[in-house]
Order: C-alpha cells, then sequence, then structure tokens
C-alpha cells in the first residue's frame, strides 16, 4: 500500500494526522537534515501502523515536503 505523506519537520511535537484518502499530515521534531526527518516519519509511520520499521520504505520525496511511502 503507497500514502502520500506531508511532511512537517523541526515542530516542536510529534502527531500522525490522517487528512484524506491515502494521505496523512507527519509532525516530526528532527530537522530536514542528512536524512533525520525521514528516518523519523519512517519510524512513526511504523509505530503509527504497528509494523517493523523494515516494512516501511520511501518510494519517492526524499528532500520534498510531500513523500511517498510504501507499506
Amino acid at each position: 500500500m503507497k500514502i502520500t505523506i506531508r511532511a512537517k519537520p523541526s515542530s516542536h511535537r510529534q502527531k500522525i494526522e490522517k487528512i484524506g484518502d491515502g494521505e496523512y499530515a507527519v509532525w516530526v521534531k528532527e530537522p530536514p537534515a542528512k536524512g533525520l526527518a525521514n528516518m523519523a516519519i519512517k519510524n512513526a509511520l511504523a509505530d503509527h501502523f504497528k509494523m517493523p520499521h523494515s516494512k516501511v520504505r520511501l518510494v519517492s520525496g526524499y528532500s520534498s515536503r510531500t513523500k511517498v511511502f510504501e507499506i
């Protein structure tokens, strides 16, 4: 299953909110440097969907705020 993520890095909170069918907004505390925010989003999605971190993969949008993850 592929989902679209609207990334909100360097936030004061960590939260996941569903904003549409297969579309989520994810707030993480990590900055968008050296892939830290991408890793934090990946970990947050794995915890949210209760699956191993190895089953969540960033498909596109490595340097964009709009990302596609495969779960």
